[in-house]
């Protein structure tokens, strides 16, 4: 709990709802239930939950958070739905366990675009702001963010992309699905509370993921090989189901306003993102675990492997309706500006 109340400390003092107090008292209370698929001891849901307990305070009551993790409520693949369909208040989405689904987001799941969760999230959601509301446009979106880079982990060795053919992998994302499909091998479609058995049962040979989660999914236990490289983030949202939202008050829709912001997405990823790293020093600190530095020549092969998914991507977008190049760079702008890439 350590990691995250410091990652999240002062939210209270940055976030002053006070000249909002005497609307919501009169406010009948509401509960809003927030559906997670990561488990209770994940530094995700515990930042969640100092997220919703600032909805609280901040709200003066008018508004309490309950967080459901571990599905539940629902299975991870199903969560945007389940807040679109109202099963639940508010859910944490993987947009890209629906590949193609949502195409523009999307973009921050390509390799090699964010070197950390902290200032990653901070692009990513200040850039993805100006289309949520059309992509997302049947539920209400909160907010967006990366985990710290994850890489590849295997059950032997691999450096190269070639060394992908032939090979079953559970892909993080549609993205990573491209890719793993582009160089021969073959997904297995798994969420990351199914991934450990599908691994187990030899189902998969190996899979994309951040490091710390790989021990609380139980996942360090059936891979040992892993590549010493920040490959790639997925990433998420945080979606509210529009017609709860619209019923709330305007002073308890300003409060959970005020708590779907960039700056909330930054303590959340950055929470997450220190729990990511110490996985990974946990790992490469345990003899079972094999780590492989890239050569120069197979870090070159890597970033050629991944180039063809822009192209990809600049086709899903205009197929959306959203002009590729204009939204390129207002990404690669928003990357600058915070520092955010590898």
């Amino acid at each position: 709990m350590g990691i995250v109340q410091n990652a999240l400390r002062g939210a209270a003092a940055s976030l002053v709802l006070g000249a909002l107090s005497p609307a919501l008292a009169a406010d009948a209370p509401v509960n809003l239930r927030f559906s997670m698929w990561v488990p209770p001891a994940h530094a995700l849901t515990l930042a969640t939950k100092v997220w919703a307990d600032d909805v609280a305070k901040q709200s003066g009551g008018a508004l309490s958070v309950t967080v459901y993790p571990s599905e539940q409520l629902g299975k991870a693949f199903d969560h945007y739905d389940m807040a679109r369909d109202g099963i639940v208040d508010i859910a944490y989405v993987n947009p890209g366990y629906q590949p193609g689904r949502f195409p523009v987001i999307a973009i921050g799941e390509i390799p090699f675009t964010f070197g950390d969760a902290a200032k990653g999230t901070q692009a990513l959601d200040t850039w993805y702001r100006a289309y949520a509301a059309k992509e997302m446009k049947d539920t209400h979106f909160c907010l967006a963010f990366v985990h710290d880079p994850g890489s590849l982990h295997t059950k032997r060795k691999i450096t190269t992309p070639a060394d992908l053919k032939g090979l079953k992998v559970r892909p993080a994302q549609g993205t990573i699905g491209q890719l793993v499909k582009q160089l021969g091998g073959t997904n297995v479609q798994a969420s990351a509370p199914e991934a450990r058995e599908v691994l187990d049962r030899g189902v998969a040979d190996a899979i994309t993921f951040p490091w710390g989660s790989l021990f609380i999914f139980g996942i360090d236990k059936v891979v040992k090989h892993h590549i010493d490289v920040a490959l790639y983030t997925t990433v998420f949202t945080f979606n509210v189901n529009t017609d709860k939202y619209n019923s709330l008050s305007p002073a308890q829709r300003a409060a959970l306003d005020s708590h779907c912001t960039t700056e909330w997405a930054v303590k959340l990823a950055a929470a997450w993102g220190e729990f990511e790293a110490a996985g990974r020093e946990k790992a490469r600190n345990d003899p079972s675990h094999h780590f492989y530095k890239l050569t120069s020549e197979e870090m070159a092969a890597w970033k050629d492997a991944v180039k063809p998914l822009q192209a990809n991507w600049t086709s899903a977008a205009q197929k959306a309706g959203v002009d590729p190049a204009e939204a390129r760079k207002a990404l690669d702008d928003d990357i600058a500006k915070f520092g955010a890439a590898p």
